[in-house]
């Protein structure tokens, strides 16, 4: 059985005491692909390390975090976007719009947000989509790509059936799903009684959103085996079943 970690942040500083042993644990849980979601120039040269060192395992992203969209964001993303040429990337992300945080940005965010998916368009890749408090507002800016070979995902989709029902109306869009479903009275677990596994992929967002009995601690790769037990769970089907079908979305999406 292999599963892919779509969504984890394993350059993070919480994995330099036993990234290793993270790596080994998951491997032995199934989990045996893992990719990386650049955040900002902060985080490239970990990245790059890890694509280096588990060439097999190990596929990176490039783009800017919607929350590290600033004042010097055109410089950054410039700089971001030309390591293209000397990297093979799986996908341009983690990209989106947060308006948690901060909505002050939230005009540069866009502008950052569609620079990134026309660079996505115009390398053939797919776009790993941070979205809070936003998803409305992204939908609407992918609907005029509809139909464009845009494809992606709208990472750690935790929100309603009707919303869940306009993403997959874009066409090529996935929902990645993580340890949110394994809490307790999150509704998550109702909304995907209602999806296809053909429209799902399966992440951590590791260091965070730990599904449960972890929940509060850190979380790591090998704990996608988790959100796919549930899952299994939810929709009235084997594990098998679940990782064949996800890993099978992974691949198509991101050419893994």
């Amino acid at each position: 059985m292999r599963i892919v970690d779509t969504h984890c942040h394993l350059y993070s500083k919480d994995f330099d005491e036993d990234r290793a042993e993270v790596i080994a644990r998951s491997i032995r849980m199934g989990v045996d692909r893992i990719l990386l979601p650049n955040v900002d120039l902060d985080t490239v040269d970990g990245m790059h390390d890890l694509m280096q060192d588990y060439p097999e395992m190990c596929y990176g992203m490039i783009g800017l975090h919607p929350c590290d969209v600033g004042e010097d964001w055109e410089r950054e993303l410039s700089v971001l976007l030309s390591l293209a040429d000397t990297h093979t990337y799986c996908a341009v992300g983690e990209i989106g719009i947060d308006l948690y945080w901060d909505k002050t940005t939230q005009g540069i965010q866009e502008l950052a947000f569609i620079q990134q998916v026309e660079f996505a368009l115009s390398k053939g890749l797919p776009i790993a989509i941070h979205s809070r408090n936003a998803t409305h507002r992204i939908i609407e800016l992918l609907k005029s790509y509809k139909g464009k070979g845009l494809r992606g995902v709208f990472h750690c989709f935790s929100e309603s059936y009707e919303l869940a029902q306009e993403i997959i109306k874009l066409d090529g869009f996935l929902l990645g799903i993580g340890g949110v479903l394994t809490f307790k009275n999150s509704g998550l677990g109702d909304v995907l009684t209602k999806i296809n596994l053909e429209h799902i992929i399966l992440e951590t967002d590791s260091p965070y959103l730990s599904p449960m009995p972890h929940r509060g601690k850190r979380n790591e790769p090998s704990y996608t085996r988790l959100v796919a037990e549930k899952l299994a769970d939810v929709k009235g089907v084997s594990l098998f079943e679940v990782a064949e079908i996800t890993t099978r979305n992974a691949e198509r999406l991101f050419g893994i």
